[in-house]
């Protein structure tokens, strides 16, 4: 079942609402359920009591597998908005123009949809293990919902062009090879890097601030990013409403 126009709209709001409780995991302290250690740590720990390594190997492991996911992350919200447009990806409603074949969507249906559950995943390393349960089933199940919300929508705006299209190119595993040909979109690169600021700053908290092994203060990156990010979209000069297929 596809999400509702009302999901799609808040759909910010809800990820923000669903990461503050996989940070807070509030039943942590209410029922007993888990324990409030990160799971970057609680994945050290675990791969040094199975044997394989020491935890001091273990824990730089673990980080730059947090700081892999989060580079992915961003370097497909990245990719995917220089080609779809800022102004379609921060739009409140969905947008339906011509079939966009360009850039990642010649390999995969939804970039942003993957780059932005990377993002979540590589946040969910700095949540206690339950919160980060939470959230990534919450995200995983919502993110669905507004995939099927869009292929529908898309589908009914733009008919057999966008059924062809859906036949082509797989929605979650990239094809690395296509034969489709380009629709000739022009990447709008650093317009791209400005509206996804916060998946950058994830990376560079995850890559650099995780060596501190500060939790508060990895957590206060995330933050500012967001923050930074919003701001910087706000007064984003000439912020055209493009239409496309996502």
């Amino acid at each position: 079942m596809g999400a509702t126009k009302i999901e799609f709209r808040m759909r910010m709001a809800i990820m923000v609402v669903v990461v503050t409780l996989g940070y807070w995991a509030p039943w942590i302290h209410a029922w007993g359920l888990g324990r409030r250690i990160p799971l970057m740590m609680w994945l050290a720990l675990e791969i040094s009591r199975l044997g394989l390594v020491s935890f001091a190997v273990a824990v730089p492991c673990t980080i730059a597998l947090g700081a892999l996911i989060a580079a992915v992350g961003a370097v497909l919200r990245v990719w995917g908005t220089a080609y779809l447009g800022s102004g379609t990806v921060n739009h409140g409603q969905m947008k339906a123009g011509a079939v966009l074949a360009d850039g990642p969507y010649r390999y995969v249906r939804n970039p942003l949809y993957i780059g932005s559950w990377c993002m979540m995943a590589a946040m969910a390393f700095l949540m206690p293990v339950t919160g980060a349960l939470f959230s990534m089933v919450l995200v995983t199940a919502f993110f669905m919902r507004l995939i099927l919300g869009e292929e529908a929508f898309l589908t009914g705006q733009l008919g057999e062009s966008y059924r062809e299209y859906l036949r082509a190119v797989p929605r979650l595993f990239p094809r690395l090879r296509t034969s489709l040909p380009r629709a000739g979109r022009k990447p709008g690169w650093l317009r791209a890097v400005v509206a996804e600021l916060n998946p950058i700053g994830v990376f560079v908290t995850l890559a650099f601030l995780s060596w501190s092994y500060d939790d508060e203060l990895m957590i206060r990156g995330i933050i500012v990013s967001l923050g930074v990010s919003l701001v910087a979209r706000a007064l984003m000069p000439g912020m055209k409403q493009e239409t496309s297929r996502q």
